[in-house]
């Protein structure tokens, strides 16, 4: 099998922690080349953009877009005009209507938009998915709740338009739900806490349904100094199942039923490297659109200033 040679563009935490080893550790996968302007690996070709990148750089197949999403893009047109396959973290960009076109490109290149949503590949997900298939439900609630200094420290992008605040972990939350539920899900209210010195919030509570009003309700803060929560609960004519730990453990009445150590990150990259075989695209922007939702439909609230 032909290795897909990819270059990580922006070299942040989230790349130095999950990628690297996530790209070693995926059959048919290397990494070639990193693109940051403040940081780079060893024994690897680096360059300061992904203009650089592309026109002076060794030979890639695909990008891993790890930047900011305010910048991607137009990161992605680039990789996808070059004919390379196109990885997005999350979130897949800065707004809703900038995909379509990429996804169009993409389309016409016949190369691999993969727009990833990695708490969707915890290992709990989809056993409760299946579990909830068979199973009448009444309510869900998620509660989403961590400590930004510790996540994100010193990431003031987080905090301007596009960043999200708060909705850069909640998006993950959301896009458990539109995995496991049997229904389409939308917003229906949402309260949105903002810092009086920052663009995006800091808190959010939402209310949501699906189209039989099953209530829903979401509760994101990134101000949680004790114990982080990352939990989806389901109140169920089998009982109540908790997903916890991001996705990692499936509980029904407190009965472990599955769990098993963090692999998220390389299964994306064996998606990854299973789309670019044959230039699928893999792009859901179900969470995104619920994100973007709850801005249009929030009420906002003005609350202390934060300070990292």
């Amino acid at each position: 099998m032909t290795e897909l040679r990819i270059a990580i563009v922006g070299f942040g935490k989230i790349a130095r922690d999950q990628h690297v080893a996530a790209i070693a550790a995926t059959p048919g996968a290397t990494l070639a080349a990193i693109a940051s302007r403040n940081a780079s690996l060893p024994d690897l070709p680096h360059f300061a953009t992904i203009e650089e990148l592309l026109s002076k750089g060794p030979p890639i197949d695909a990008v891993s877009l790890c930047t900011p999403p305010q910048v991607r893009r137009a990161q992605a047109a680039s990789a996808l005009a070059a004919g390379k396959h196109v990885m997005l973290e999350k979130p897949p960009g800065v707004s809703v209507s900038e995909l379509d076109p990429l996804i169009a490109q993409a389309e016409r290149s016949k190369r691999t938009l993969f727009a990833t949503w990695h708490s969707r590949y915890a290992p709990a997900v989809e056993p409760a998915r299946e579990w909830l298939a068979a199973r009448r439900i009444s309510s869900v609630h998620i509660s989403w709740k961590e400590d930004v200094r510790v996540w994100h420290p010193g990431q003031t992008w987080i905090w301007q338009p596009g960043g999200l605040g708060v909705f850069d972990p909640g998006i993950n939350a959301l896009s458990i739900l539109t995995r496991i539920m049997p229904r389409p899900v939308f917003v229906t209210a949402a309260t949105l806490s903002f810092p009086s010195n920052c663009e995006a919030p800091i808190a959010a509570d939402l209310t949501l349904a699906d189209a039989t009003g099953l209530p829903i309700t979401a509760e994101f803060d990134f101000r949680q100094t004790g114990p982080q929560s990352w939990d989806v609960i389901v109140e169920t004519d089998g009982g109540r199942m908790t997903l916890s730990g991001g996705g990692r453990r499936m509980a029904v009445d407190g009965k472990v039923l599955s769990e098993a150590p963090d692999a998220e990150y390389r299964e994306l990259y064996h998606r990854f490297v299973e789309l670019a075989a044959t230039g699928a695209a893999d792009v859901d922007l179900s969470p995104f659109r619920l994100v973007a939702d709850a801005f249009m439909l929030g009420k906002r609230t003005i609350v202390e200033p934060f300070v990292d």
